[in-house]
């Protein structure tokens, strides 16, 4: 536990950082795609180093309700403003996107609309049903906002039957005013919690970053919090600042550090945890699901 303390910030980013510049037929073909369907994705808006990877691969995290905002969090890149109007049709286009690529495993996630009654959680609700309709055997995880607090709109996202349900809760308490200051800790929790009583079956996810200073023993703490509110599946990865505007990294943890909170989190409880420096909340989501149904 002792190799988890806080260290002098380092003034690059180590080797195991590195990732190659996007490339080859698939990520192109994706990035088409995407364009011509008038979409948006995460890993292109939140600026993920993973991209290359997943897109290659033909795995990609759509991004529901716009592209823009209504919260301006530390550490997202996604930009924040007031958002056009609801696009009632891009559930639609998201389905006839994930036909296309036959995908057996699709993540939608979407930006926060504080600016909508029910948060746009109709809109992740009928998003499910259209992947469901064209593609049958298609999996669909989603990536929830927190409705702020709205427990109606999350029985609706519950009620069209997601495989897994994610919502991350992104950072330790005492950091939360700086890393996400319109979001609640403990509301966060209480999704969680409520998800899993409104369907025990479904499986529930959560992610959270490290690097922003916080200690072991706070992620230890919030580890048992999401495994109180019966959260099924973990990511853990590592901060990395999208701008001079954001949160700086305090520091870069190792791979031997991330195998460790990997260790902490199974021993807790949690079916499946994924944690590395690259690791993110849709990263190999289909590789986790996978898993935890083994």
């Amino acid at each position: 536990m002792a190799l988890l303390q806080l260290q002098t910030p380092a003034p690059r980013k180590p080797p195991w950082l590195r990732v190659r510049l996007p490339s080859g037929d698939n990520y192109f073909a994706l990035k088409r795609l995407v364009r011509q369907w008038r979409l948006h994705t995460v890993c292109e808006e939140a600026l993920c180093p993973n991209i290359g990877e997943c897109w290659e691969r033909r795995s990609a995290t759509f991004m529901l309700l716009g592209d823009t905002c209504t919260r301006s969090c530390g550490f997202c890149a996604v930009k924040t403003g007031r958002p056009l109007p609801l696009d009632e049709a891009e559930p639609e286009r998201v389905a006839q996107a994930v036909a296309l690529l036959n995908l057996r495993y699709a993540v939608v996630t979407s930006v926060n609309r504080d600016d909508l009654p029910d948060g746009g959680s109709h809109i992740f609700a009928a998003t499910i049903r259209a992947i469901r309709r064209r593609l049958p055997a298609c999996k669909v995880e989603v990536l929830i906002p927190d409705f702020k607090g709205n427990w109606e709109a999350l029985a609706e996202v519950v009620a069209a039957r997601p495989d897994v349900l994610n919502h991350n809760i992104e950072s330790v308490p005492r950091l939360y005013r700086q890393v996400r200051p319109q979001a609640r800790y403990a509301r966060s929790l209480e999704l969680l919690r409520r998800a899993k009583q409104l369907d025990p079956t479904l499986r529930t996810k959560s992610g959270m970053m490290v690097g922003l200073g916080e200690t072991f023993e706070e992620v230890l703490a919030t580890l048992r919090d999401l495994r109180a509110a019966e959260v099924d599946l973990l990511t853990i990865g590592q901060y990395l600042r999208p701008s001079p505007h954001h949160l700086p990294v305090v520091r870069y943890y190792t791979p031997e550090e991330f195998a460790a909170l990997r260790q902490a989190g199974e021993a807790l409880g949690f079916v499946h945890v994924e944690a590395g420096p690259l690791v993110r909340s849709s990263y190999h989501a289909d590789v986790q699901e996978a898993a935890a149904r083994r």
